[in-house]
């Protein structure tokens, strides 16, 4: 997964279109996109569209909140098509996850970083095995919670509580062993922008990023794509390693490297094969 597509579950008008968008996942949103009056709609939508020959992309379900009293509906409507997975919103903690997991059956991507209580449970999710696939940060729902007058300073950039939210969900994804998807770029006809969060994100260690426009996509995928130099790097470490024997620390081009170095670049050519 490099690019993950929110498509709003009741409109007949956009999901065409994220479809026939190159997004590595589309998810079909049951959440905020859609109305409460709008929701049985957007159900029988959702369920139609999984019901039909699948396409490339993999069709995951952005169901309701726990707390919503919706998710039990929102599970009788879509989860016997089996969608390849489940997005929670407003997850607190590991075992909110372990709790759809439960209901679903289903792998699930949390986005855990929602409310002021899941700031605090970053590190609970390593225990939800392996049907937990990703945790994913969300930084509007959280100024909500907090009661800010804004969740950007003058340059645009997320303030203080809502870098953390993303550091945060970084750091919590990998000590659970799942993949950190960055956050969403709200402006989607700030491409220029776009580009350069993508980029921040990669040099800090996450692997995909939340779409809300098809026209983000191929930016997204191209640069969560491990480049051809990027590629050549660490073929060139793994085998400098594998020439040195059981050598804790190698010399390359004038570089020292060690295992650290070693893993980075064996989880770069896993992910690149999966390109």
């Amino acid at each position: 997964m490099r690019s993950l597509l929110f498509v709003p579950a009741d409109s007949e008008k956009k999901i065409p279109k994220a479809l026939a968008s190159e997004a590595d996942v589309v998810i079909l949103d049951l959440e905020d996109s859609v109305a409460l009056a709008d929701k049985p709609k957007a159900r029988g939508l959702a369920r139609e569209i999984l019901e039909q020959p699948r396409r490339p992309a993999k069709l995951f379900v952005r169901v309701n909140a726990l707390s919503s009293g919706l998710v039990a509906d929102d599970l009788a409507a879509v989860a016997a098509a089996r969608p390849d997975g489940l997005l929670l919103p407003k997850s607190e903690s590991g075992a909110d996850v372990k709790r759809l997991i439960a209901m679903a059956q289903l792998p699930v991507i949390a986005i855990a970083t929602e409310t002021a209580a899941s700031m605090f449970n970053l590190g609970t999710y390593g225990d939800c095995g392996p049907r937990l696939l990703g945790l994913t940060w969300g930084m509007e729902d959280l100024a909500a919670a907090l009661g800010a007058q804004s969740n950007r300073d003058a340059e645009g950039r997320p303030t203080a509580p809502y870098d953390l939210a993303r550091t945060l969900c970084l750091i919590g994804a990998r000590a659970a062993g799942v993949e950190p998807v960055d956050g969403v770029q709200a402006n989607f006809r700030d491409l220029a922008g776009l580009e350069a969060q993508c980029r921040d994100a990669v040099r800090d260690g996450f692997t995909a990023k939340l779409c809300i426009h098809p026209d983000q996509v191929a930016i997204v995928n191209r640069i969560f794509t491990p480049s051809p130099e990027a590629i050549a790097k660490a073929e060139r470490i793994v085998q400098a390693f594998a020439e040195a024997g059981d050598a804790g620390v190698i010399g390359l081009d004038g570089e020292m490297l060690d295992v650290p170095h070693l893993k980075a670049a064996k989880a770069l050519l896993a992910r690149a094969a999966g390109h």
